[in-house]
């Protein structure tokens, strides 16, 4: 069952809980916000989802209500026979014990996709509410790293939502910004308020939708040499690109790649990075 605030209150107590700031649990209390994070999430019967961060579980019942195989992840094992326990109903749900910022996802997935006699390989969809501390690197991981991750709906501090998203041009547009569009295509897809969180946090969260790609969206020999030369012109982004590639990209680069060395890093889109990569790289 989805938990309201009284329930998922009573169950904290119950078993002498209560929300750890060093994990960022922030847990969902509305049964309307876990059952539309559901439904865009897009999954029903046959599909694979892992949650990472699933808590109490109201957000896992609503998962396993579509019909879909759920890998429920948990780090906190104060919480993990409690979440076992909420699911005893669901024949759907595994619960894993495990840190996902530790766990071996190829590994992970290969068993899991074995043990529910699905082709070996075959895609899965993450859905997660993460707090702001693993937010940007687990996306970042499991799209650099993880290709049988397809497709994830991720709850994420708005900020944070933002910076996935962004385009060329716009303040929070950055490293990450360029990471998420080289994979995938993000949006996003709601905002949720502080009021349906125990306990409430003090900003605004979004629901961002990210679909990898068949192929990356550019053309380089070497992601992580992009990924590189991306991060080393956003260390300085308030300076022209001369100057923040200063040692890494030439004058007669420059002009090979047709990229003005008088712009910041902000105003290139992800083409102009990939077509300097290319030059600084042959």
């Amino acid at each position: 069952m989805t938990l309201s605030r009284p329930q998922a209150a009573a169950l904290l107590e119950q078993h002498g809980l209560s929300p750890r700031r060093t994990l960022g649990q922030n847990f969902v209390v509305d049964p309307n916000t876990v059952r539309r994070i559901a439904r865009l999430a897009g999954v029903s019967a046959g599909d694979v989802v892992v949650e990472i961060g699933a808590g109490l579980g109201s957000l896992t019942a609503a998962l396993a209500e579509t019909g879909a195989r759920v890998a429920a992840v948990e780090v906190d094992r104060g919480i993990v026979p409690v979440l076992r326990a909420q699911m005893v109903d669901h024949p759907n749900v595994e619960v894993h014990e495990a840190d996902a910022m530790q766990l071996d996802w190829i590994a992970f997935i290969t068993d899991l996709n074995a043990h529910l006699d699905r082709a070996r390989g075959a895609g899965v969809t993450v859905v997660a509410n993460l707090p702001y501390n693993i937010a940007t690197p687990l996306v970042a991981d499991l799209l650099d790293r993880v290709p049988q991750v397809r497709g994830m709906l991720v709850m994420v501090q708005a900020e944070v939502g933002e910076r996935f998203c962004a385009k060329p041009g716009t303040p929070a547009y950055g490293a990450v910004s360029l990471k998420v569009a080289y994979w995938a295509h993000a949006e996003i897809v709601g905002r949720v308020p502080p009021t349906v969180f125990l306990p409430r946090p003090k900003v605004d969260s979004v629901l961002v939708r990210i679909a990898r790609y068949d192929t990356p969206a550019a053309d380089v020999d070497d992601a992580e040499a992009l990924f590189s030369l991306v991060r080393t012109g956003f260390a300085k982004r308030r300076k022209m690109l001369r100057t923040a590639l200063a040692g890494t990209v030439t004058a007669d680069q420059f002009e090979r790649a047709g990229v003005d060395p008088t712009a910041r890093a902000e105003q290139l889109t992800l083409g102009d990075w990939a077509v300097l990569c290319r030059t600084v790289h042959t």
